[in-house]
């Protein structure tokens, strides 16, 4: 939506020249360019001064300013307070539309695009939105407009509807390929696709604005969004995944208007595809159970479905009731949403009441609570790679074993460790457990419960039991990178702080080796300069040598001396603080670190973008990676330097000039083909045939530069013919796309012949779409080969 405001400064006059300014200036001028003949609008119909300021400033005639009610044209909240008439300008797409009659008919065939609202009185005793008693006019009369974008977009474009714009189509084609449904085809099909293109498009920006599915607020609507396109998806036939033809179909459509969409989309897409593949694990089970209730429901003549049924799916299956209210609707039904609501509510008091209770009964149940119970699992990986143990516990299968043998994965349980966890923003340790007979490869190290470390692996040889002594063994190459990484991230963040302000806190990380990311609280993107002062002072903190020092001390003591507890960790009356250079980073942590500083080796920040309004993300490569990521830059800029023939400080200037030489040689380029395509003119002039009342001109071009060369060529014909019943259509391919233009002349049009009309013929077979005006249209198409089909169809609709 645009629009713009005035509060005391201009009224009426001013909020109606302005709008009607920008409507009808030329695009060459700054404005949109639309024919002051297409255009009508409405005011309140008792508001004289805006109806003659129309006529006036405008010079429209009476019968293209439309006085209506206040049912449309007055706008109020519904509450006692600021109110006022408005005024609507509306697009009149023409008699293929609709019938004549303006706005007041409330046909498709006028497109409303802009509304003005003058808010100039104080209202009370409101009884509705159209009945209030107005007190007299406000102390400061104000404008408040908004003008449709995707409506003015459509429009411009020359399409039928927002769905088919620039931003939007490509996503609506994806969906029409992955389901092999044409487009404009089928209606139900063809809402099924918008539901996709719009809500995709919907959803990559939520994504990329920070948001995440969940079950409340923002993330709740996006979780909807994405799960209504997966329906809209199933419903055109498409039973698997669909999200990876979808997204990045929409990222490349929008990333010129919002380059965050493609810098952030491996997060984006991960979030996108994990619901989808969440989600359609939820439908294979629900979907079958809701349409089998659905057609019992149907068999015994009844008009709605139990509310136990859809409380069944939402609780047992995860199938969420909004959809099966939408499935419901589908099949022609209600469903007793009085029963789900007592259901749910019933189910919220029991859980309420038995939460001791069932969190006990789980605890006496759970393997876990029997291990821990033996004795906390100690951690000795801070000071040795390796720990000799006891095997206290083990898990196949989710079930507590006495022994696990080759070629089974396991849950371990050991009484002392030197594997580290993962927690804390760390990645968990690689390495084994060796024993007498016996190896078992790690594949993940995590804590289930508090105090107890599982170690889960592959058997690798052996067997192992339960009482065997086992020593764990950390990969010393794993490790060294995990310090490495877990103490930059200390180093970033207190660079930050330094840089930034104390502001810039940490809002999460991960880290494993040779990598890090850190999110941190900021609300706008860092520039290039300051992003360079934060590596800088980050590697100076290498440089510096710093020991980092760890101390385990009293929570309270730990904060009185600065002390940094960070973004969603929980610490007990014991904690570690780990210094890295004293004060400058100081934080409670409890992951593995280097000794000095030095020994992190290299920082290098390779991205810094948004992941929320109010969040930043950094991630950098460390030590040896970071050195690699550098060195692959040197040989970029070497082999750039020795292909451009410039020295490494002046390639930026001369990649400028390439830059600047190449859009001058396309322009040029664009002008020879125009001017190759206008010496084409005389031939064309001279290929016209009479088909009854019109002279004709109907060619493929072949191969153009573009579809804008096209348009050109088609009116320097019609010119040409003079005042002739004229009809020129030509056709041809830009960029391996068909592309139509049909230009009339007027005689032409006094006997019928529409370009509007023509377009939708030539580009109906050319598998496209398109429009325009009654004297000039254009269109396009995804089959160039169909184009001989397209001039047979624009022929014979003039024969006609």
């Amino acid at each position: 939506m645009n629009g713009n405001f005035s509060f005391g400064d201009y009224f009426k006059e001013g909020a109606i020249t302005h709008a009607w300014t920008l409507l009808t200036r030329s695009e060459e001028e700054g404005g949109l360019g639309f024919s002051p003949e297409d255009l009508w609008v409405t005011v309140y119909e008792d508001d004289d001064e805006a109806r003659e300021i129309w006529r006036r400033v405008a010079g429209l005639p009476d019968e293209r300013i439309q006085g209506l009610g206040k049912d449309t044209n007055y706008w109020s909240t519904g509450q006692p307070g600021p109110a006022g008439p408005c005024s609507e300008i509306f697009f009149d797409r023409g008699p293929a539309y609709g019938v004549d009659g303006g706005p007041a008919t409330d046909d498709d065939r006028y497109v409303e695009i802009w509304n003005l609202v003058f808010m100039q009185y104080q209202i009370t005793n409101v009884r509705s939105k159209i009945d209030f008693d107005i007190v007299g006019p406000l102390p400061k009369q104000n404008i408040d407009t908004g003008m449709g974008l995707e409506r003015v977009a459509f429009l411009k474009q020359g399409v039928e509807n927002m769905y088919e714009i620039d931003e939007v189509r490509p996503v609506l084609d994806a969906a029409a390929r992955l389901s092999g449904r044409e487009y404009g085809a089928v209606h139900e099909d063809d809402v099924r696709m918008r539901v996709v293109a719009d809500h995709i498009r919907s959803s990559l920006m939520l994504l990329s604005d920070g948001v995440a599915p969940s079950n409340e607020g923002r993330g709740y609507i996006l979780r909807r969004l994405l799960r209504r396109s997966i329906r809209a998806m199933r419903l055109l036939g498409v039973q698997g995944p669909t999200f990876e033809a979808l997204f990045p179909a929409s990222r490349d459509a929008m990333k010129e208007s919002y380059p965050e969409v493609e810098a952030d989309f491996a997060r984006i897409s991960r979030l996108a595809y994990g619901e989808e593949e969440a989600f359609l694990r939820t439908l294979s089970g629900g979907t079958e159970i809701l349409d089998t209730a659905l057609e019992a429901t149907k068999a015994q003549g009844r008009g709605q479905l139990a509310g136990d049924t859809a409380f069944l799916l939402h609780d047992t299956y995860g199938f969420p009731v909004d959809l099966t209210l939408e499935v419901a609707e589908e099949a022609g039904l209600t469903v007793d949403r009085a029963a789900f609501d007592r259901l749910m509510s019933e189910q919220r008091a029991r859980a309420k009441a038995d939460a001791k209770a069932n969190r006990k009964a789980l605890a006496d149940l759970s393997v876990y609570g029997e291990f821990r119970a033996k004795g906390e699992t100690v951690f000795l990986g801070y000071d040795e790679l390796q720990a000799p143990g006891t095997v206290v516990g083990l898990i196949v299968d989710g079930v507590s074993v006495d022994r696990a043998t080759a070629g089974q994965e396991a849950e371990v349980f050991l009484s002392e460790t030197a594997l580290y966890a993962e927690s804390g923003g760390q990645e968990a340790d690689a390495g084994s457990i060796v024993g007498a007979g016996f190896e078992l490869e790690i594949v993940d190290v995590q804590r289930p419960v508090k105090g107890l470390t599982s170690h889960r692996v592959t058997v690798t040889t052996g067997e192992v039991g339960v009482g065997d002594a086992a020593t764990s063994i950390v990969d010393p190459v794993w490790r060294r990178g995990a310090t490495q990484a877990h103490s930059a991230t200390h180093l970033v963040h207190a660079a930050l702080r330094q840089v930034l302000g104390s502001e810039a806190h940490q809002a999460g990380s991960y880290n494993k080796s040779g990598y890090l990311r850190l999110d941190f609280n900021w609300n706008q993107a860092l520039s290039p300069e300051t992003r360079s002062e934060i590596e800088e002072v980050a590697n100076n903190a290498i440089r510096d040598d710093f020991e980092v020092v760890t101390r385990v001390m009293a929570l309270d003591e730990a904060k009185s001396i600065g002390a940094m507890a960070l973004f969603g960790e929980k610490y007990g009356n014991s904690v570690r603080m780990v210094d890295i250079g004293g004060p400058w980073s100081r934080e409670l942590c409890a992951g593995t670190h280097v000794a000095r500083s030095s020994q992190v080796g290299l920082i290098d920040l390779v991205s810094e973008s948004s992941v929320g309004s109010s969040n930043r993300r950094v991630e950098a490569l460390v030590g040896t990676e970071a050195f690699r990521d550098l060195a692959a830059e040197r040989a970029i800029v070497a082999e750039l330097s020795s292909n451009l023939k410039a020295p490494r400080e002046q390639l930026t200037t001369r990649i400028q000039e390439l830059s600047a030489n190449l859009k001058a040689a396309e322009k040029r380029i664009a002008e020879f083909e125009m001017q190759a395509l206008q010496s084409r003119v005389p031939a064309l002039v001279e290929s016209a045939v009479d088909l009854g009342r019109y002279r004709v001109v109907v060619a493929d071009l072949g191969e153009v530069g573009a579809a804008d060369a096209v348009r050109t060529l088609a009116t320097s014909v019609r010119e040409r013919l003079g005042t002739a019943s004229t009809v020129v259509a030509l056709l041809g391919t830009a960029n391996g796309k068909p592309a139509v233009v049909v230009a009339t002349s007027p005689a032409a049009r006094e006997v019928g012949a529409k370009a509007g009309a023509l377009v939708k013929i030539a580009s109906g077979a050319l598998g496209g779409g398109g429009g325009g005006k009654d004297d000039l249209a254009q269109g396009g198409g995804a089959d160039a080969s169909a184009i001989p089909a397209a001039v047979e169809a624009v022929l014979a609709a003039l024969k006609a």
